[in-house]
């Protein structure tokens, strides 16, 4: 890991002259098993990662997919980088911070949540909710002053831009911190199935990228990289006042075994990395919080098919009042439009984010004043 320097007035880390540069000035193609359609590389990075005697190593994929894989002597003035969409366009510039802290496990509510979920690499559905809703400005800065952003887990998979989703999240939460506001990223199921090498999801052209510089995928999030240490400082529960928030859901079984949210919190942090056949060996504890009854994939909750084991209205009472809570705010199940469940005690976020943009139905929830309203693009009303 990398000896990270305490200047109290730190600005951004100063690029020295470059070790090693690996460019391929022509796209790549990159043929499956068997002899299958190739795949192109696309605009990606960047992936940054800690190495040795305060030195960082940088790996991306430029617009006109050359991949460079560069290591830089860390300076006094700090480290600032481009940020760009699949397609090459330019996004925003983040900036390098030193020091990244798990959030507290319950935090007091500001007068403003916006609370969504599992945006899956979509960068245009996730920054187009984000900009039509005043959480950011044209240029992805925050401006929702002294309020909340939560976001339920799941960047990883199904979509062409992981990286700028990620980037944004981490970038919004130094921003909306001097703001007096804050962001909240929670892990979700595809986060631990993702860095534990479960790549079923995975579009192809990351494939082609870490098959070409032959670092397994899983890796380019690892534990010595930026994102990756980032990552194992997320929570998986998280109270906001009295709303309780999680990526799929608390099963009763949870809180019959005793577990409180810091340990819930510590102990998933911990597998984070585990390939799942290693979290199932480990301990006890990892094999009952990452399997179907645990908080990242139980969906009793908001399923009533027998194989889901669905809650009881009683038992969701007893967990929120073992918690502290007053509801229980969810992803990870797909609803057609924002969804509540129990008199408004369970409330289910996720949607199908790219069709319901699309046809301007609901894709977020704001919590104000005390009351739930359902957020589209463009239009907000009250949950009934």
């Amino acid at each position: 890991m990398i000896e990270r320097n305490n200047h109290s007035n730190a600005k951004m880390w100063k690029l020295l002259p470059l070790l090693f540069i690996l460019m391929l000035q022509t796209p790549f193609a990159f043929a499956g098993k068997g002899g299958h359609k190739e795949v192109k590389l696309k605009t990606d990075g960047p992936y940054l990662f800690y190495t040795e005697n305060n030195q960082m190593r940088s790996i991306s994929v430029t617009k006109d997919l050359a991949i460079v894989d560069s290591t830089f002597r860390v300076g006094e003035e700090g480290y600032q980088f481009p940020v760009l969409s699949h397609k090459g366009e330019y996004l925003f510039d983040v900036k390098w911070r030193e020091n990244v802290t798990r959030d507290k496990d319950h935090v007091k509510a500001a007068k403003k949540i916006f609370i969504t979920s599992d945006p899956h690499g979509d960068w245009k559905s996730f920054s187009d909710l984000l900009k039509c809703n005043k959480v950011v400005d044209s240029n992805y800065h925050w401006t929702f002053g002294k309020n909340q952003l939560v976001v339920i887990g799941d960047v990883f998979d199904r979509g062409k831009d992981v990286l700028p989703i990620f980037w944004l999240i981490y970038k919004l939460e130094e921003e909306a911190a001097k703001a007096g506001g804050q962001v909240l990223f929670l892990l979700g199921n595809h986060e631990p199935m993702v860095l534990g090498g479960d790549l079923r999801y995975m579009k192809k052209s990351y494939q082609a990228l870490s098959d070409t510089l032959q670092i397994p995928y899983q890796k380019m999030f690892g534990p010595t990289s930026v994102l990756g240490d980032w990552l194992s400082t997320k929570n998986t529960m998280q109270l906001i006042g009295k709303n309780l928030i999680v990526h799929a859901g608390l099963s009763k079984d949870l809180i019959d075994k005793g577990y409180q949210i810091p340990q819930v919190n510590e102990l998933v942090s911990n597998g984070l990395f585990y390939p799942k056949s290693i979290r199932r060996k480990q301990s006890e504890d990892l094999k009952f919080l990452y399997g179907n009854k645990g908080p990242i994939w139980y969906r009793g909750m908001v399923l009533e098919k027998e194989k889901y084991d669905p809650i009881s209205s009683d038992d969701v009472g007893t967990v929120l009042n073992y918690f502290g809570a007053d509801r229980v705010i969810v992803g990870h199940t797909i609803f057609k439009e924002i969804s509540s469940f129990f008199n408004q005690r369970v409330i289910a976020v996720n949607v199908d984010n790219k069709k319901n943009k699309k046809k301007h139905r609901s894709r977020a929830i704001l919590l104000k004043r005390g009351k739930i309203y359902v957020i589209s693009d463009n239009h907000s009303a009250k949950l009934q």
